[in-house]
């Protein structure tokens, strides 16, 4: 018996949850038909002439989808929340209260069937003014409309590339009504809980994180262009900032780091000696067209503006005159190691700077040049001329002669010459010249007098003045010798202490700027607040919180 009771119970209740549900469904059916009757989507809602139709907007961001420098483009992922009363859309009054007055929920009305304010993304780039999808609308009770379209906008944003990769934007999203004037909606924005929401909302739950840019700022404000009256579309408008600030890390280690490890290999030619200038050429133009390259991708980034240059465009060009600074150091440095007394006169001058003073500088491990009063170098160095002769190299500073012609005929006679008749041919003289002279002075020795003894000197005097200046002739031939060998040593050492000059002044110049230049981009950071001589930070208000806590709270949200 309790079992049949509970079954026609269960059944009386269904059926009558059924009925109610039928009636209610055919009751906003019957509201719609009534609604729309008569309805002119094409007038805006006005009870009496000269209202003004007042439009609340709030934007939605769920996702920066992408920033393009090269077009100068934002496209973004949002959703636009606009509200407007319709009083030809209202039911809580008679004579359709008595009617529909069971219905307190919103109804559904698709969008294209009644009147919308036809407010568009006034910078955009592509076109497309429209939404993404034409939603249906919540009309309440008391006639107010309530859409909420998502859109894909690509608006325009100038992009500031003087501190690129290390950089910061500022974009904006403009709304206007290209349709109505001031005259006949306002634009407004949105109040939430007794605070006019003045910024992008964003959701943490459904917001998307871009992996480049970090959101530091969002506000929103109602610009009212005084410039224009009333009746123009452009007087009032809301515009909405995106201040975004680039992630390098991405940068950073796929141009930064490759980029300044790959440029200080131009330092290493340094290390190569100083005759070796063909190597270093080669190594230097290897990699001057290396960084060639990394302009090239550097340049396929930026926008092609010339409004200013990218840090790291800067940088690369900085780097390039260093290396090209570099090649023309090795093209010095091998002329001086390459020079010789017959083509070049060093001074002492030079010797005391470049042989004294400057290895001493450089920490440079070299036997400093001394000259000395015989015209010798302490040092073994260098060596000076005879002073006699020294006067007269800086009387006349002239070249030397070249022996090329001397050279030329010795070979002619060497050649037809057999070589034991040219390697004994002067001895023989020499022996026979001193045997000569030894027996005439034998004879005046034999005299026993110093008489006889002076006449056998002067007899002999020809053979010896010649021995003599045989000797001389050796030894001035072997001092020249050793001269211009030295010569050639002080050339290249003075090459030498040229390539470590150039290296220590190139490494701190490549090393400091490399710093500064980074250091300018790392400094560069968006402003503390949207707008200057503004304190507000245009965020919700969270508890009791201060301002610098809710911006640490808003970025904690974004980042």
């Amino acid at each position: 018996m309790d079992r049949e009771y509970f079954l026609f119970s269960f059944w009386i209740w269904t059926l009558t949850t059924a009925t109610v549900a039928v009636a209610a469904g055919n009751l906003e059916g019957a509201l719609f038909k009534e609604l729309m009757g008569g309805y002119n989507k094409n007038v805006r809602p006005t009870e009496n002439s000269g209202d003004i139709t007042p439009v609340t907007v709030k934007v939605t961001l769920t996702n920066l989808i992408s920033l393009n420098e090269k077009e100068e483009t934002l496209t973004t992922n949002v959703w636009i929340e606009m509200k407007w009363c319709d009083y030809r859309l209202r039911w809580d009054q008679p004579p359709r209260r008595a009617l529909y007055g069971n219905i307190t929920t919103d109804l559904r009305i698709p969008s294209k069937s009644i009147w919308l304010p036809e407010i568009i993304l006034e910078n955009n780039v592509d076109g497309k003014f429209d939404v993404a999808l034409y939603t249906n609308v919540l009309v309440s009770p008391n006639g107010c409309v309530y859409w909420l379209p998502p859109a894909i906008y690509r608006s325009a944003c100038a992009i500031t590339v003087n501190y690129f990769p290390f950089d910061w934007q500022n974009c904006t999203m403009v709304f206007r009504s290209q349709t109505y004037s001031a005259n006949e909606i306002e634009l407004v924005l949105t109040e939430e809980n007794g605070q006019t929401v003045e910024w992008v909302v964003i959701d943490p739950a459904a917001f998307t994180e871009n992996g480049e840019w970090a959101i530091k700022h969002r506000p929103a404000k109602k610009v009212v262009n005084r410039d224009y009256s009333r009746e123009d579309l452009e007087y009032q408008e809301l515009v909405f900032f995106l201040v975004i600030q680039r992630k390098p890390l991405f940068y950073v280690i796929n141009i930064i780091v490759p980029c300044v490890l790959f440029s200080s290999l131009g330092l290493l030619v340094y290390f190569l000696p100083a005759k070796a200038g063909g190597q270093k050429c080669t190594m230097s133009i290897a990699t001057l067209l290396g960084q060639t390259v990394f302009l090239f991708l550097i340049a396929k980034k930026v926008p092609e503006t010339s409004k200013g240059v990218p840090l790291i465009g800067k940088y690369l060009m900085f780097v390039m005159s260093v290396t090209t600074i570099i090649v023309m150091n090795c093209v010095v440095v091998l002329n001086v190691s390459l020079r010789t007394p017959n083509t070049h006169k060093m001074t002492d001058k030079v010797r005391r700077v470049l042989l004294n003073a400057l290895p001493r500088l450089l920490g440079m491990r070299m036997r400093p040049w001394t000259p000395t009063d015989d015209g010798g170098s302490g040092s073994g160095i260098g060596r000076s001329s005879p002073p006699g002769r020294r006067d007269e190299a800086l009387l006349a500073p002239c070249r030397r002669r070249s022996s090329l012609g001397l050279m030329a005929k010795a070979e002619e006679y060497a050649m037809k010459t057999a070589r034991s008749e040219l390697m004994f041919a002067r001895l023989r003289d020499r022996d026979g010249l001193v045997k000569t002279a030894l027996e005439k002075i034998h004879k005046g020795l034999e005299g026993g007098s110093a008489v006889h003894l002076g006449a056998g000197l002067a007899k002999a005097s020809p053979q010896l003045q010649q021995c003599v200046a045989a000797c001389k002739h050796i030894a001035e031939t072997t001092r020249q010798q050793n001269q211009f060998a030295s010569e050639n040593e002080e050339w290249f050492l003075v090459a030498r202490v040229i390539d470590r000059l150039c290296f220590v002044v190139m490494a701190l110049v490549f090393f400091l700027s490399t710093i500064g230049i980074f250091l300018m981009g790392h400094f560069n950071q968006p402003p503390s607040m949207p707008f200057p001589g503004d304190p507000r930070m245009y965020l919700p208000v969270l508890g009791n919180l201060t301002n610098s806590s809710r911006e640490e709270a808003g970025a904690d949200i974004l980042e």
